[in-house]
């Protein structure tokens, strides 16, 4: 499989999304933010840290980059796309997924695991996935408060487009779980195509024995089964 890692002036993940996909045997490159061309990819990760410092808010100036035009035609012709942390927030910022990521209700920074479960497996990145199986999967953010209005919410919830949700260790999806207040415990979310994902927890950063969850993996997994 051929991933693309889009970097920017403070992304810190991206390395992260290299090494995990180096290391699962993929041909994994970097392509920066000024960049007007993909490397013909299969899967474009646009990975956690502080895109532009989160200046205005997070993502609002990375949907202006140069590379975020080659991005969105490579979204509606069906590429696959994966945005975590500051990724999901540029990809709610272009567009490309509905909603917008708030200030979390405690207004802090949170850095800690947190368990989420898949409620959909009708996509690439969740086909492999068990609905109401815990994963612990960590989250870094302050802006992962997931908000969108009732008319929005109802369509990703007919329309089967919540990917995960926030849960406890049991898989128990309850508001007491949720780590930043998001909206109906949303953790990430499709586009309508099912070929976009955004989510604020950090797979890559569980995804190999040296951390303390593996849970990330199964992520991996189900898109490389998409391709096997």
């Amino acid at each position: 499989m051929r991933i693309n890692v889009i970097t920017f002036p403070g992304s810190n993940c991206d390395y992260d999304a290299f090494h995990i996909g180096t290391t699962r045997g993929h041909q994994v490159e970097f392509v920066w933010h000024k960049d007007t061309q993909l490397k013909n990819p299969d899967l474009v990760i646009i990975p956690g840290g502080f895109s532009y410092g989160d200046y205005l808010r997070c993502g609002a100036i990375a949907k202006l980059s140069p590379i975020m035009p080659e991005i969105i035609k490579f979204a509606n012709k069906g590429g696959l796309i994966m945005g975590i942390c500051n990724g999901f927030q540029i990809l709610t910022e272009a567009g490309l997924l509905p909603g917008a990521l708030m200030m979390n209700e405690s207004l802090k920074f949170i850095c800690q695991h947190q368990y989420i479960t898949a409620v959909n497996n009708d996509s690439v990145y969740t086909k492999g996935l068990t609905a109401g199986k815990p994963l612990d999967i960590p989250i870094a953010h302050k802006e992962g408060n997931y908000f969108i209005d009732n008319d929005g919410l109802k369509l990703l919830q007919d329309k089967d487009l919540i990917a995960f949700k926030y849960c406890n260790e049991n898989g128990e999806i309850d508001r007491k779980y949720n780590p930043n207040g998001a909206v109906d415990n949303i953790a990430g979310i499709l586009n309508e195509k099912k070929n976009i994902l955004g989510m604020m927890p950090h797979p890559e950063r569980a995804a190999e024995s040296l951390v303390l969850s593996q849970d990330g993996q199964e992520i991996f997994d189900s898109i490389e089964k998409f391709y096997s």
